[in-house]
């Protein structure tokens, strides 16, 4: 067994981890990464990159389809094996090789293996060939370790080996049929891809497509699939999956007394964090656990105090070497977004070599060391087509929050960018104001790619930009961002 010391260790050399350790080390801190698969994690192999890929091509096919002239020359059909070459090619064939090129550039050590916490500050490493490696931290340890698939407990499905997100954004070719069970960001998507390359999907949906966004962007999307050829159940629940061991065929029995038949059965019924194994029943917290924290990444115990601090007096700042042990990503259960994520591990990067040179942080909203941004302006684009598109907070949220709000819709298809950009345009668009306020709290668009449109409404909404100032940001015409004149133009024109 060997022991080694470094200011900084984080435990997961995905995204979230790989900008922790660069801030860190941009702080000063001599920073390790310990990963157990691939540096990279998640998103760039099984998850974010690996899924728009799958539905780019199709994507584009369609709309060239839906516009007069292009369609002309789409004469063949969707070439899935090279989707899933291009896939391959995105994933750089599930090697991390370029990732770890970038961890040596930024001077970020790599140790490869199993991590587990055995007490304050330390970390033992266990290598595949068994060897053990005890590593210290000076000032903190980050757990960024992710999400896994959560496997509802359905008699039989376990048994029938289902496919979690990872087996269908790596599937080396599409199954004659698929069933979907999950009405989510990774439902949708997945349904959409597959239908796409001509598998014959059902999704089993009980409270419907995107259930957290607006009501309209799930029903669009049910549309949408549908006439992919998907069959869309919702209100509906399976009661039992049986996989047939003679012709591998999956039975699933819904509590509606339909049996949906599909060669292979898709879970994405939401996700559930990796910290099973990470040791820490070492410290007192509870294996498997999500991790809470407050704006600067910090574990917090259940009372809401700092992980090895104790409970401050209310509204004092804490300070001192024993506020350790950082949780970013995934495993805060804040927002399951790899943008989110990194934008949440810049700040723990930054407060933990902050700290680490004896300065006081106060965690006031929107300051530089406090990730405001997760409470109020999340902004998530879903690839489906239509796409999707969303930031802050939707009409209901904001409602259950009780500002007092405007909802201003639009039909999307009515701008002129929509009538260049399809000869068949579906979308619409939402923003919900604050009256007291006069600002955005929340957007949504719906349609083919308003994920471009995403950006200006979210620095709407952590700008604070006022209604009557938003009047003279002019957008261009004829794009899809004129929209914004037209939500504007029926909310209404300021007054003196």
């Amino acid at each position: 067994m060997s022991e080694i010391e470094y200011d900084v260790i984080v435990l997961g050399g995905g995204a979230i981890g790989e900008n922790v350790a660069d801030r860190a080390v941009q702080g000063g801190m001599r920073t390790v990464i310990v990963e157990s698969e691939l540096v990279g994690g998640e998103c760039s192999y099984w998850a974010c990159m690996p899924s728009k890929a799958l539905l780019r091509s199709g994507a584009l096919v369609r709309a060239a389809r839906d516009v007069d002239g292009a369609k002309q020359a789409v004469t063949g059909e969707l070439d899935v094996t090279a989707v899933l070459r291009r896939r391959d090619t995105v994933t750089s064939h599930w090697k991390d090789d370029g990732q770890v090129e970038w961890l040596n550039g930024a001077n970020i050590d790599l140790v490869r293996g199993h991590a587990r916490i055995v007490g304050p500050k330390r970390v033992e490493v266990t290598a595949s060939d068994g060897i053990v490696t005890t590593i210290t931290a000076k000032h903190a340890v980050a757990v960024c370790t992710g999400s896994a698939a959560a496997l509802p407990d359905i008699p039989g499905l376990r048994e029938a080996e289902p496919w979690t997100s990872r087996d269908a954004t790596s599937a080396k070719e599409p199954p004659a049929s698929l069933a979907v069970i999950g009405g989510g960001v990774v439902a949708a998507e997945m349904a959409t891809a597959y239908a796409g390359f001509g598998t014959r999907v059902t999704v089993i949906a009980r409270s419907g497509l995107l259930g957290r966004n607006e009501p309209f962007a799930g029903e669009l999307v049910q549309a949408a699939l549908e006439e992919l050829g998907a069959d869309v159940r919702t209100g509906v629940s399976p009661t039992s999956v049986f996989r047939d061991p003679d012709d591998g065929v999956v039975r699933i029995e819904l509590d509606d007394g339909a049996v949906v038949v599909a060669h292979q059965v898709l879970v994405a019924t939401g996700r559930v964090p990796r910290t099973g194994d990470v040791g820490l029943d070492s410290i007192g917290l509870t294996p498997g656990d999500w991790l809470h924290v407050d704006d600067s990444m910090r574990v917090l115990y259940d009372d809401g105090s700092v992980f090895g601090v104790g409970a401050p007096e209310a509204g004092a700042p804490v300070t001192g070497e024993d506020a350790w042990l950082y949780a970013v990503g995934d495993v805060t259960h804040r927002a399951l977004l790899t943008h989110q994520g990194k934008y949440d591990a810049r700040i723990a990067g930054d407060a933990i070599a902050a700290r680490a040179k004896g300065r006081t942080l106060q965690l006031t909203p929107w300051s530089t060391y406090a990730a405001t941004a997760d409470h109020a302006a999340v902004p998530q684009v879903t690839f489906t087509d239509p796409e999707v598109a969303s930031v802050g907070l939707s009409a209901a949220q904001a409602q259950k929050a009780s500002i007092r709000t405007r909802v201003v819709d639009y039909d999307l298809a009515s701008v002129a960018g929509a009538t260049i950009a399809s000869d068949r345009y579906v979308g619409r668009a939402r923003m919900v104001v604050d009256e007291d306020r006069k600002v955005l709290v929340g957007a949504t668009f719906v349609g083919q790619e308003v994920g471009e449109l995403l950006h200006s409404a979210t620095i709407a909404i952590v700008g604070e930009v006022t209604i009557d100032r938003l009047w003279h940001a002019v957008p261009s015409y004829p794009t899809l961002s004129e929209v914004w004149l037209r939500l504007l133009e029926e909310y209404g024109r300021p007054t003196e």
